[in-house]
């Protein structure tokens, strides 16, 4: 068969072809996509790479490459493009998952902490892992001749999913895991669109369509298969792995994947190794959803940490062509302690860099102004993609009022994910999604079933709703809202909150205000006076373990307001402050000794059983010698904690009688 015959009509032979093919018409066929890849890509045929790294067909000397598709505006253009491995930053994962405590609220409970704590249990108590590792017997908890199932967990914006995608780069560019001959990826998100029974063949051909009739010897060696399924935590279906579905199940479920079933019984049949045993799978998921796959058969356990040490400036050194500007927003984060918190996370560090860069570019300096809190970050943020490509759209204050109505219903019903059909509730047209203002807020995902809409981070979406309710045309008490929020326990409303008070601050509004119209004045003494209201009634009365973690989160709110004349009029006459066996964080402490250096005096600061170590007590050091009472007992402050508090006693202006 000639390879002019295939250029002609690709399509219609390359099944009939791989069916007879011998070693040297495969090389060809290999060739033939390796000269489409870049518009397969572009054009959404994920999985291209899996077809031409056969074990036996591919050449080591030819190279696949995988783009990455890059939103920036630092510079006028609406989309480059870079070579995934161009921009990709590496990142440190451990080999065990962490109690889901430790990881709950990953916007503020990091900083210097969240590095000297990884450090340091990376040296002792935690074993680092790479991704080539995941199915190697070393750092197996369960052994299994039937396949391995990996579980590699992240909070929002970690980068699962791209790791994901540097994990089948260097597969199908013969870096790792030779002994896999194909690999098929998929994301939960997709399998939520299918609500009928379905067999795996037709999964695969609905997203691998070039494979035609060949599944049939690809099913023969399952050792050769590994399946990724990505994003656990937004699968609609739920699944039983437990002893108990396992002795009631039919003993033949999901063992042929030539049959049709429930997606969930799929799932559960791949991960259990029920379903072409022998194959591997690695699952990724938050760590929200862990618990669904405790009685599950998984071999290993890996958490993304993020980034530690010198891979933070690594991944501003990729981000910044400029390597002075690289330098500049990198020094301003670590000097300051709310930035440095989301340097972790590279979704932060991408937010961090898109909003920092303009303040250190040779044409824009304006290091005076540059933003020291989360809100104004956020609103720098918005601000330049506004700047950038706000006249793309006629109204920007309309779109960001519904989209933020349509962001708000989102974190109330904890959803991340919005369909054509919440865009058209919204009156939001699908068109204007087309303009690069959009491209920069939302990301859009086309799958084979269903076209989705994400914003780029939890975050964002959390502040365009915040933003929103600054829009309203006649703007209702907000206070009725922001009691009823602010009763939910469950913290989806935290971050919310805290853009809500950071909007208060002129420094947060007057870049938003220069292009969207001044935000409405009512609505900001509305929140001030709440803030008031909720401050006076919580340091006004003795606390449950709720009621303490209440007043830290309006502290928070408190600082993110930047209204001093504020924080001196409800904190000033307050002289108790108890947060006994309440976890503070270092970045918690920070806040905490900006608002008791408001105070005129502290009669008494319990801070027993707090876990705030050394690290923590160095943010309170400067104000403690405010307090008459201080409680500071079990939390292992070391011998560096202890040359701590001998400054604060040697305070000249020390008021500190009864110390424990």
């Amino acid at each position: 068969m000639s390879c002019e015959k295939v250029m002609k009509d690709p399509d219609s032979i390359i099944i009939e072809f791989l069916t007879e093919c011998k070693r040297y018409q495969l090389f060809r066929l290999t060739k033939f996509y390796q000269d489409r890849l870049e518009q397969a890509i572009e054009e959404g045929v994920d999985g291209v790479s899996s077809l031409l790294t056969y074990k036996k067909i591919f050449s080591g000397k030819e190279h696949l490459t995988k783009t990455l598709k890059v939103s920036t505006i630092l510079i006028k253009e609406k989309e480059k493009i870079f070579q995934l491995i161009d921009r990709y930053a590496e990142l440190t994962v451990i080999s065990t998952v962490r109690e889901w405590t430790f990881v709950e609220h990953e916007l503020l409970a990091r900083g210097r902490d969240h590095e000297e704590w990884r450090e340091k249990h990376l040296r002792h108590d935690l074993e680092k892992i790479r991704t080539d590792q995941l199915f190697y017997s070393s750092f197996s908890h369960r052994k299994s001749k039937s396949g391995s199932s990996a579980v590699m967990s992240g909070v929002p914006g970690i980068g699962k999913t791209t790791m994901v995608q540097k994990i089948v780069y260097d597969w199908a560019t013969g870096k790792i895991y030779p002994e896999f001959q194909f690999v098929f990826s998929f994301k939960f998100r997709d399998l939520n669109a299918i609500n009928c029974r379905i067999s795996l063949r037709k999964l695969i051909m609905d997203q691998y369509p070039y494979f035609g009739s060949v599944l049939g010897e690809v099913w023969m060696n399952p050792e050769g298969l590994l399946f990724i399924l990505d994003g656990l935590d937004e699968f609609k279906d739920s699944i039983d792995f437990s002893e108990s579905q396992r002795n009631t199940e039919p003993p033949l479920i999901c063992m042929d994947p030539e049959c049709c079933f429930e997606v969930s019984d799929i799932v559960y049949g791949l991960i259990q190794h029920k379903l072409l045993p022998g194959c591997s799978v690695l699952v990724t998921s938050r760590p929200t959803a862990l618990h669904l796959l405790e009685k599950a058969e998984i071999s290993v356990w890996a958490e993304i940490l993020g980034f530690v040490g010198d891979e933070r400036k690594e991944y501003f050194s990729r981000f910044f062509e400029d390597q002075m500007v690289a330098a500049a927003v990198l020094k301003h984060v670590e000097e300051n302690e709310i930035l440095y918190t989301m340097c972790y996370n590279p979704s932060y560090c991408w937010i961090l860099g898109m909003s920092l860069g303009p303040f250190f570019t040779a044409k824009d300096k304006k290091q005076q102004q540059v933003p020291k809190t989360i809100t104004q970050l956020y609103s720098y943020y918005i601000y330049n993609i506004l700047k950038n490509h706000g006249r793309e759209i006629e109204d920007p204050r309309d779109v960001l009022l519904k989209l933020g109505e349509m962001a708000f219903t989102g974190v109330s019903e904890k959803k991340i994910v919005f369909r054509i059909g919440d865009l058209i509730q919204y009156n939001l047209k699908p068109s204007q999604f087309l303009s690069g203002f959009m491209m920069e807020l939302l990301e859009r995902d086309d799958s084979v079933r269903n076209v989705f809409y994400t914003f780029s981070h939890l975050t964002i979406q959390e502040f365009v709703a915040a933003l929103a309710q600054f829009l309203i045309t006649n703007p209702k008490s907000i206070q009725n809202l922001l009691r009823e929020v602010y009763s939910n326990n469950d913290g989806r409303f935290e971050i919310f909150l805290r853009f809500v008070a950071g909007l208060c601050s002129p420094q947060s509004a007057l870049p938003l205000e220069n292009i969207l119209g001044p935000l409405h004045h009512q609505t900001t003494c509305e929140v001030i006076e709440w803030m008031k209201k909720t401050l006076v009634r919580l340091t006004g009365s003795g606390m449950a373990h709720v009621g303490k973690r209440s007043l830290l989160m309006m502290l928070h709110c408190l600082f993110e307001s930047q209204n001093n004349a504020l924080v001196q009029a409800i904190m000033g006459s307050v002289k108790i402050l108890n947060f006994d066996e309440l976890r503070l964080t270092p970045i918690d402490c920070a806040i905490l000794s900006h608002v008791i250096g408001f105070c005129d005096s502290i009669k008494e600061l319990t801070l027993r059983k707090c876990y705030i170590q050394c690290e923590g007590l160095q943010r309170l050091v400067p104000l403690l010698h405010k307090c008459h009472i201080l409680r500071l007992g079990d939390n292992n402050l070391g011998d560096s904690g202890v040359r701590l508090l001998c400054e604060a006693l040697k305070n000249r202006d020390c008021k500190i009688e009864i110390l424990e």
